[in-house]
């Protein structure tokens, strides 16, 4: 006979998950997360935590949803941090990106792209080759696109915060709990059934085999990514810096996270290699003074991402009550609190806020 499990029971203890236990015990509804190990355990426990906006160039409404987001992230953060009385790391420090080339043709297209859509909440401009001699190896650029709007987040402690302040908030979270299937109504698990009136997909990569039943197909799958940390202290005032597809991102404990690789076949799912060794050495030439600091710990995990590339968000077709917290892949942590609020939203009214490229429905018949 199935347990009564709480008026919303999420499944997977990870960022998108979290922030939706979050908006519905703020709402006033009882929550119960369930998670196959332990919050942040998988793609969320990682190093970057890079909250940085698509260029604003092209603009869309992906783009608008996620400025959207970042602008509010900072309010967000700080009231689970107030909740939890631990500190999520959050900062807005800005990003520099090295520009040459043909690069450099598209200048002018976004800074006219962030002052029409950024509404005057952060700006960019355009510097100088050698502007950040404390930062960045000047010879690495022909100049540099600098916007205010980026900010960083330490990815293990925001899911510690979030997770501290939901039991504070009376919600429950349940762990070595591992969901084997859904249907409206109901959450099967290796400790037996759940009854759910609604349910959230939140789990990441496994959440693509569960949702699976439902929409007659895998609607997505899981791309590597490997990450490192330098125990070195950055400049008080660098920003995160992004080239060739690398990051090197400042956070507030003193270290510098490096990555990450985005890997669509790999052996080892868990392992580091040669790749994350070129990301740390692409890292190396962009700001040459980190150059003979040994890595104090490595990372590698998979990364949820849907085959209709956007975000999973919403309702879940022919299944009442059942809705996905999904496939943020790349940018989870900058839209997640924005996210379970519109979710919850949909939950109540049967209104989705969302893009409709995020939708369920918009991923489905798009596999490789």
């Amino acid at each position: 006979m199935a347990r009564q499990g709480a008026d919303l029971v999420v499944i997977g203890g990870g960022v998108m998950g979290l922030w939706s236990a979050w908006a519905a015990l703020e709402a006033g509804r009882s929550v119960l997360v369930l998670d196959r190990a332990e919050p942040g355990a998988g793609a969320s426990g990682g190093m970057i935590g890079a909250l940085a906006p698509h260029l604003p160039d092209r603009w869309n409404p992906k783009k608008q949803y996620q400025f959207e987001a970042l602008c509010t992230l900072e309010k967000d953060i700080a009231q689970v941090d107030a909740a939890s009385g631990l500190t999520s790391g959050y900062g807005r420090i800005g990003r520099l990106q090295p520009l040459t080339g043909r690069a450099l043709d598209h200048t002018e297209e976004r800074l006219a792209g962030a002052r029409a859509h950024w509404a005057g909440m952060a700006e960019m401009d355009l510097r100088p080759a050698d502007m950040a001699p404390d930062w960045a190896a000047p010879d690495m650029a022909e100049a540099w696109l600098f916007d205010t709007l980026t900010a960083r987040v330490a990815p293990r402690r925001l899911i510690a915060s979030l997770a501290a302040a939901i039991t504070a908030r009376g919600g429950q979270i349940r762990t070595a709990c591992t969901v084997t299937g859904v249907a409206p109504g109901v959450v099967e698990t290796t400790d037996g059934p759940i009854k759910a009136e609604t349910i959230i997909l939140a789990a990441g990569v496994p959440a693509f085999e569960l949702i699976a039943p439902l929409v007659a197909e895998v609607p997505g799958r899981a791309e590597k990514g490997q990450a490192l940390t330098l125990p070195i202290a950055a400049p008080a005032d660098m920003p995160l810096i992004y080239g060739n597809g690398t990051y090197v991102l400042p956070h507030a404990d003193g270290t510098i996270a490096i990555g990450a690789t985005s890997e669509r076949v790999f052996d080892d799912s868990c392992g580091t290699d040669a790749l994350l060794d070129a990301s740390l050495d692409r890292a190396r030439a962009l700001c040459p003074w980190i150059r003979g600091v040994t890595p104090s710990r490595r990372w590698a995990g998979l990364r949820p991402r849907g085959n209709g590339r956007d975000p999973m968000l919403g309702s879940v077709p022919g299944a009442p009550g059942v809705f996905a917290m999904m496939a943020g892949f790349k940018i989870s942590f900058g839209i997640a609190a924005k996210a379970a609020r519109d979710v919850l939203h949909e939950v109540d009214t049967g209104e989705a806020r969302t893009p409709e490229t995020f939708r369920v429905a918009h991923h489905l018949g798009k596999g490789d």
